[in-house]
């Protein structure tokens, strides 16, 4: 890297041009702030790569919240619903039909805000409702009849009955639920189609938790990556 030279009992260093000139070698407090500099900047790359997780995770909680507020909903049309006739016979009067299982809605499902809807064209000759309870004695058969008329389920029914205009919904919490249907006076009707519909959205409480989550990860990150004192340094000096 050097070349000495003796001239007239001097003592003499030339750098060779194809040399690189180290400044921690020449000039120790140069080299000093150029280490530095260096250490700085690799400081900042290292958190820049670090607010990657943050930010992803932070990104991915409010992409979730945002979707939960639009919801997942969908219709399915049920078709041949049997609707138990009235008869003729007034003791006998109209029977009604039950759903032979309950629908379980498990404890987790409080995470979650579920929107029932049933719609149905024949509601001046027939009804739907939904219950949580009944009579033992109304238990159905094998083929869903029951041996009691809307009266025997008038203070369990939680959505629609009789008096209904062809729409019944109602929030499914946990529990456990059975749906119901008979005709009304005078109706001959046997079977009918029904349009079922759901509507899903996080619980209310649950979007404000991964909101809040996410926006805070996501400004953590943010300033990770970014430090506001430096931007407003290079906006101040600009």
């Amino acid at each position: 890297m050097f070349r000495i030279l003796e001239e007239k009992g001097q003592i003499k260093e030339e750098i060779d041009n194809n040399d690189v000139f180290l400044p921690s070698i020449c000039n120790p407090s140069v080299g000093d702030q150029y280490f530095t500099d260096l250490n700085i900047g690799i400081g900042k790359m290292m958190m820049k790569i670090l607010s990657i997780l943050p930010g992803f995770v932070g990104f991915l909680c409010i992409a979730i919240m945002i979707g939960s507020l639009y919801g997942y909903t969908t219709e399915e049309i049920v078709s041949d619903i049997p609707i138990v006739p009235c008869s003729d016979d007034e003791d006998i009067g109209c029977k009604v039909a039950m759903t032979s299982s309950d629908i379980k809605v498990p404890n987790a499902f409080n995470l979650l805000e579920i929107d029932i809807s049933v719609d149905w064209e024949e509601s001046e000759r027939s009804w739907f409702g939904v219950i949580q309870q009944f009579d033992e004695a109304c238990e159905p058969d094998g083929n869903g009849l029951t041996n009691c008329t809307e009266a025997d389920f008038t203070e369990y029914i939680i959505a629609g009955g009789s008096s209904s205009d062809g729409e019944l919904e109602f929030r499914m919490e946990p529990g456990d639920y059975r749906f119901i249907t008979g005709g009304k006076d005078g109706s001959a009707i046997s079977n009918q189609d029904a349009v079922l519909g759901i509507e899903v959205h996080l619980n209310s409480i649950v979007e404000l938790i991964i909101g809040g989550i996410g926006i805070f990860l996501f400004l953590g990150a943010t300033e990770m990556a970014f430090p506001l004192r430096e931007l407003y340094k290079k906006f101040r000096d600009a």
